[in-house]
């Protein structure tokens, strides 16, 4: 079964390339440092799935030596555009031949399997990624709740799509984000928590942390379901030692 990236598009791409970390997704980053700090050693950091270079680029204000990679010519392009001193690698799916084994102090991915189909694809990657930690390094997992697809956000809305609601793993959503002015549905796979840990055994990693963010009183954002409702799941992998 194939599934267009709707992410490959120029104008996508230059709305991404200006988006920060507002609102919604405010949320998604504002653990991370604490919870970087807690379990990545080193300075050596992987960008899988870096878009329009929004993450890599958090990660280099972190201290990191972070190399972002993604399968879209259009991102890339804004990645670069946005950050020209930094480094950006347009790969093939599933081609981490650039980078030797062992190589990395941290994997990152945010959002990228929010996009991927089918098991054997998702187990695929995970081991390929898994492959380029050195012995203490860790893969973060930055991606979206199911419940992000069947509730209002201060970023999103998903009130067009009651078809959303009866969706299972490896069915496809549609959701509209409203902090960018590409307001055409973006379409993901929504993934459950079962199915992950599931993905996590099959790939040999083990989750070592695992941290759902919600909003707060007294920040700087009007919240809709954020608060009561983590949109967000963060997971934390070391690769299995057995």
């Amino acid at each position: 079964m194939s599934f267009p990236n709707v992410y490959d598009d120029k104008e996508r791409a230059e709305a991404y390339a200006t988006l920060d970390f507002p609102r919604t997704y405010y949320l998604a980053y504002r653990d991370l440092p604490a919870l970087i700090a807690e379990h990545v050693v080193g300075k050596e950091a992987l960008d899988f799935g870096c878009g329009a270079g929004r993450s890599t680029r958090f990660l280099k204000k972190l201290g990191f030596n972070a190399i972002g990679i993604d399968i879209s010519s259009s991102m890339i392009q804004a990645a670069q555009n946005t950050d020209p001193k930094g480094t950006y690698l347009l790969v093939n799916d599933g081609d981490f031949s650039a980078f030797e084994a062992n190589r990395f102090d941290l994997v990152f991915s945010g959002f990228a399997f929010d996009n991927i189909l089918g098991v054997g694809k998702r187990c695929d990657l995970l081991c390929g990624l898994r492959g380029l930690l050195n012995k203490t390094g860790r893969i973060i997992l930055l991606c979206s709740s199911p419940d992000i697809y069947t509730h209002e956000w201060a970023s999103f809305t998903t009130k067009d799509f009651p078809e959303n609601r009866v969706a299972t793993s490896g069915n496809t959503v549609q959701i509209v984000m409203k902090d960018v002015s590409d307001r055409r549905p973006v379409i993901d796979v929504i993934w459950f928590e079962q199915d992950y840990l599931n993905l996590f055994a099959a790939s040999g990693v083990d989750p070592v942390g695992r941290h759902r963010p919600l909003g707060r009183d007294g920040e700087p954002f009007e919240w809709v379901s954020e608060t009561s409702i983590s949109p967000w799941v963060i997971y934390i992998l070391a690769a299995c030692s057995r």
